[in-house]
């Protein structure tokens, strides 16, 4: 693994394309999924999968979101009850011109008339926020409408051994250009994906926790996918990990997460072997294994491999090339043709 360096990422194609197809590991969607496509958004990614939590467990989970909500309800309700009186007294006095309505004609000092003021300001001011932050919660809990509900979603699926949960992507999806010929797109893409798909993750969570920054699950699609299992019009297994996602030339394209995978370790195993060939031809092998001996000494660390140790190896590693008179980065660019951060 060569040491990371922030330096501009060119574009270059990620695969050939041939008769028409998109280049390994995408393919386009399966015929049978066609139906379930027409109710995606061309800008963002989603991915489906099998959540296989006992039914038990996730009515459990999905008992807590209801819980709260309720309890949200039951504050607006009591909120509204003791605050509508309030308002109704000030807007009908005011309407009246009655001088108890306004701040001033009935006080007499100027630090009074200030502490009336700010007390109805920081009521209004408090009455706005809940107004728009918080009430709006169990609405949308029950009756959201651009992307279904949890509730309407509960009330067609019921609670399942297996169920299908669909993830959309969130604001990270605006960045991405060309995922199949630039190469940069194709890391954010193939690195979010990678991070939502991790086995352990999906395995050890149900799905209705898998909401975060990146993802949101679409409620109405869930549906949808259900929907179609339970008229026999699709296999669950068709749900099974699809990345599915648009691309200008292609139309929807689902990404093979086994065959990504093995492609970008390929990749890697590849560019390792062209840079240890390079180093032989130059008479500089023992640099080749004294880089790896760094890199796993490194990773092998107590406390993982992250970003400062990652950072620590590199100036390691360009201090010993440096020290037998190779520039590892120009180097790297000159034998693998990219910079020295793409195996990272």
């Amino acid at each position: 693994m060569p040491p990371k360096k922030r330096t501009a990422k060119p574009s270059a194609s990620a695969g050939a394309r041939k008769d028409g197809e998109p280049p390994a590991p995408f393919k386009r969607v399966a015929e049978v999924l066609e139906p379930f496509t027409q109710g995606l958004s061309k800008k963002h990614v989603y991915i489906a999968h099998i959540d296989g939590q006992p039914a038990a467990f996730k009515r459990k989970i999905f008992l807590v979101p209801v819980l709260m909500n309720i309890a949200v309800a039951i504050a607006f309700v009591v909120r509204m009850y003791y605050i509508l009186p309030y308002y109704f007294t000030i807007l009908v006095k005011a309407m009246a011109q009655h001088p108890s309505t306004f701040p001033g004609e009935t006080t007499e000092t100027w630090s009074e008339l200030g502490w009336v003021i700010a007390k109805r300001a920081f009521t209004m001011f408090l009455d706005f926020l809940l107004f728009i932050f918080v009430w709006p919660w169990p609405v949308e809990f029950v009756a959201g409408k651009t992307h279904g509900s949890p509730v309407k979603w509960r009330w067609a699926v019921g609670f399942r051994e297996k169920e299908i949960y669909v993830r959309r992507s969130r604001d990270w999806q605006t960045v991405l250009g060309d995922i199949i010929e630039e190469r940069d797109s194709n890391k954010i893409f193939t690195g979010y994906v990678a991070q939502a798909t991790a086995p352990m993750l999906q395995e050890q969570k149900t799905g209705y926790l898998l909401m975060n920054n990146n993802w949101d699950l679409d409620w109405k699609l869930m549906v949808l996918a259900h929907n179609m299992v339970d008229k026999k019009e699709a296999a669950l297994d068709v749900f099974k990990n699809a990345v599915l996602v648009y691309h200008e030339d292609y139309g929807w394209l689902s990404y093979d997460l086994k065959l990504g995978a093995s492609t970008e370790e390929e990749k890697k195993r590849r560019q390792v072997f062209a840079f240890r060939d390079a180093l032989t031809s130059m008479g500089k092998e023992d640099l080749f294994y004294r880089w790896v001996e760094i890199v796993q000494f490194e990773a092998t660390q107590p406390g993982g491999f992250g970003p400062e140790k990652q950072e620590a190896a590199a100036k390691k590693i360009r201090e010993l090339f440096e020290g037998q008179g190779v520039d590892f980065d120009q180097l790297w660019k000159d034998t693998v043709g990219e910079d020295g951060d793409k195996l990272s």
